[in-house]
């Protein structure tokens, strides 16, 4: 059992150091993606090799972002599975140690957020890894389509209209998406509860 425990707690960190790696990943590449796109802008004077490069690397950062939002959501719903393993491992400790509970007892997500000085509800889901990466991809996203639109308009108040529009729908498609995942893991762990329950 402290074999078993000891690994799901090296999968937890492997979870959090790869959800971790991979948005600094992608906050590397939009950095360098915006400073050389400040560049471009510096050099040809916002024309058209300025729109060309921005519609090809605004985009591939959009689906950098998508992919990463992705993966870091499923590190964390793999997260959470290990973490609810090692919660079951230590109900046993404490059903065949009982004189161990005064000191090892547990307490519930919320007290833990509590005792931690973090408040949970429904604005936690903006303060995941994933969801750091939803803001950034829904503004990368947003203004995709902001400069698409200004090259196809030549009007300022098209590009802001379509880039704030965008980027709002995404923003709420990848939250709403994330909510969904998350209401699945939940569910099925329920279901496994109640299935290893003892008859």
């Amino acid at each position: 059992m402290t074999t078993e425990h000891f690994t799901l707690q090296g999968a937890r960190s492997s979870t959090i150091a790869e959800s971790v790696g991979r948005a600094t990943m992608f906050l590397t590449s939009v950095s360098g993606g915006l400073v050389a796109l400040g560049l471009v802008a510096t050099a040809v004077h916002v024309g058209t090799a300025f729109y060309a490069f921005g519609l090809v690397l605004l985009p591939t950062l959009t689906f950098v972002g998508l992919v990463t939002f992705e993966r870091a959501l499923q590190s964390g719903v793999e997260d959470h599975g290990y973490a609810i393993r090692i919660a079951r491992l230590r109900a046993y400790y404490f059903d065949y140690a009982p004189e161990v509970t005064p000191y090892l007892a547990s307490v519930s997500p919320g007290e833990r957020l509590a005792i931690e000085g973090l408040r949970g509800g429904s604005s936690q889901r903006y303060r995941t890894v994933a969801g750091m990466v939803a803001v950034i991809t829904a503004v990368l996203g947003g203004s995709t389509a902001g400069l698409a639109a200004a090259v196809a308009s030549s009007s300022l108040a098209a590009a802001l209209a379509s880039g704030v529009v965008v980027g709002l729908a995404l923003l709420a498609g990848l939250i709403r998406y994330q909510g969904s995942a998350w209401d699945r893991a939940m569910q099925a762990a329920l279901f496994e509860q109640k299935e290893a329950r003892p008859i």
